[in-house]
C-alpha cells in the first residue's frame, strides 16, 4: 500500500485556510499539532494503511509523539460511527481530521472549520 503526499500537500492540509502555518500555531499553544485519524475498520484490518501514513509523515520531518500528535478512531466497521467519532475531533479540536470515503461526509457534517483530508479511491486492498 502507498500513501502518496508531499510536503506541501501535508502543510496545506494540516494549515487549512489559517493565516499562518500549523507548526506556529502549535508552538504559540505550546502543544504539536493534532490529527484526527478516524479508520472504517480496525487496526487489524486497516491498520497497514494508518503505518503507512505514519511513515511518509516521518519521512516528511513530521514524527508522532515529538512533531505532531494522532488521536486514532475506529469505526469498526460501523458507518454509524462516523458522526459520533467526527463529533468527538471536534471536541478535541485536532487541526485536521484525515479518513476515508464517507467518513469524511460525516465529519464535513460535524465541522465546517476543521480542514479534511481523504482518500478517495480504494485499490481493492483498503
Amino acid at each position: 500500500m502507498t500513501v502518496t503526499i508531499g510536503r506541501r500537500e501535508l502543510l496545506v492540509a494540516l494549515g487549512g485556510t489559517a493565516a499562518w502555518p500549523l507548526a506556529a500555531r502549535a508552538q504559540q499553544t505550546g502543544k504539536p499539532p493534532t490529527i484526527g485519524f478516524l479508520g472504517s475498520g480496525t487496526p487489524a484490518t486497516h491498520g497497514q494503511w494508518a503505518a503507512a501514513f505514519v511513515q511518509r509523515l516521518r519521512e516528511l520531518g513530521w514524527v508522532e509523539g515529538r512533531t505532531i500528535a494522532i488521536e486514532y478512531r475506529w469505526a469498526e466497521g460501523r458507518n454509524e460511527r462516523y458522526p459520533e467519532i467526527a463529533a468527538e475531533f471536534v471536541r478535541l479540536k485536532v487541526d485536521v481530521i484525515v479518513t476515508v470515503g464517507a467518513a469524511a461526509l460525516a465529519a464535513k457534517q460535524v465541522t465546517s472549520v476543521i480542514p479534511i483530508v481523504f482518500r478517495a479511491s480504494i485499490d481493492g486492498r483498503r
